[in-house]
């Protein structure tokens, strides 16, 4: 039997449905420091300060930030185990492939970094999963005992510095934020070596950023993930298990109450408003995922599994097309639009894109069997080159 009929045989149509939906939503996100300086330096451009342009920053902070990268985390814990799976069928080492296949994605996210757009979350996905290789053996007890760990360890941290530090003085005022937001959309503006200086500049606060939040919750969620992948929990949903009904009751109530407390209280700038999020937004990504499963699998409208789960199988390519399409249209290389666009229409150009990002990754799809960052990856995780086109694949 080939490694590309294994493949084609295990493959699990749901988690590349969620895993084209979570690129949606982390698009959202990335769109807006991509389109602009004063995200990054937590202030509102004062060119969008209407109420309008106020109700859809709000609308995403409380439906969108926060609670993505988390459900895409998950998955890639999940699909951790599709590795595991698809090595041992294929009669090959998983440890050397893996290793391989960490290295590649790290490449790929320093690349990502200095070229596309500072906001990478490869490298650390990369540095993460490299924990996740190393306790692949031990048992789901443990696992899930070191997740409440990682999360109880941010959540304490972020309480700590609420509750015990004086973030005012490290933070620069208002006008301040907003000068540097100011620069910092110039910046975006220039040339080349602008944007590669600037991505560069920013790579302090990325490692903080990965040391003291991302990382360490990126982690917790691939445990989770390796813990429902082992459990094949994804492999046979129908859609009308009770316990999804149980995850929306309880996970849109507490997750929606702890996005409000998160929205109101300051969002991203203020620590204990993000010990909150923290802490609700896994319930809240699990709500939408109990809500697209049994979206999914009724008949009337299981078309959008059809519709996601090509970006989703594909979501590398499409993750990192998402940042060569916003350098594209906002900063100086291309069409130089960052600071032009209100919330509203960077929210509309983020849903078009994907839109397009849909009828791509379908149409590619129906030639290729892999995206091209997903074929390079694979030729690295492989160390052989793999079939490019599905017609040659099946003559493998």
């Amino acid at each position: 039997m080939t490694e590309q009929l294994v493949e084609a045989r295990s493959r699990i149509y749901d988690v590349d449905a969620l895993r084209g939906f979570a690129l949606l939503g982390i698009f959202i996100v990335n769109i807006t420091f991509m389109s602009s300086g004063y995200p990054g330096n937590l202030v509102t451009d004062p060119a969008f300060a209407s109420p309008l342009d106020d109700l859809v920053r709000a609308l995403s902070s409380v439906f969108v930030d926060m609670k993505f990268y988390l459900l895409f985390s998950f998955l890639f814990g999940y699909s951790f185990t599709l590795q595991m799976t698809s090595a041992a069928r294929a009669g090959a080492a998983f440890e050397p492939r893996m290793l391989r296949r960490i290295v590649g994605l790290f490449a790929l996210g320093a690349l990502h970094i200095v070229f596309l757009y500072a906001g990478d979350v490869l490298t650390t996905y990369a540095l993460a999963c490299l924990v996740l290789f190393w306790m692949r053996g031990v048992g789901d007890r443990t696992a899930l005992r070191v997740a409440a760990a990682l999360y109880a360890f941010v959540v304490a941290s972020l309480l700590l510095s609420a509750f015990l530090l004086d973030t005012s003085a490290m933070l620069p005022s208002t006008a301040e934020a907003q000068d540097n937001g100011r620069q910092a959309t110039a910046t975006m503006l220039g040339g080349w070596g602008d944007i590669i200086g600037d991505h560069l500049a920013g790579l302090p606060l990325l490692v903080l950023q990965a040391v003291t939040l991302q990382g360490p919750t990126a982690l917790a969620m691939f445990l989770l993930g390796m813990v429902a992948g082992r459990r094949k929990l994804l492999a046979r949903v129908r859609g009308d298990e009770p316990i999804l009904r149980r995850i929306q009751w309880i996970g849109f109530p507490v997750g929606l109450a702890g996005s409000v407390i998160y929205t109101l209280g300051g969002g991203t700038g203020t620590a204990l408003p993000v010990a909150v999020s923290v802490l609700t937004a896994p319930l809240l990504a699990a709500a939408y995922v109990a809500t697209l499963l049994r979206v999914m699998h009724s008949p009337r409208t299981s078309w959008i599994r059809t519709a996601l789960a090509p970006a989703g199988r594909i979501a590398l390519t499409n993750y990192l097309g998402q940042s060569a399409i916003g350098l594209l249209l906002f900063t100086g290389i291309g069409f130089g639009l960052a600071g032009t666009l209100s919330p509203l229409a960077t929210l509309a150009v983020a849903l078009l894109v994907f839109a397009a990002q849909l009828a791509v990754s379908a149409v590619w799809l129906r030639r290729y069997r892999y995206g091209p960052a997903e074929w390079l990856l694979r030729w690295i995780t492989n160390a052989r080159r793999p079939a490019w086109r599905a017609a040659e694949s099946r003559t493998v």
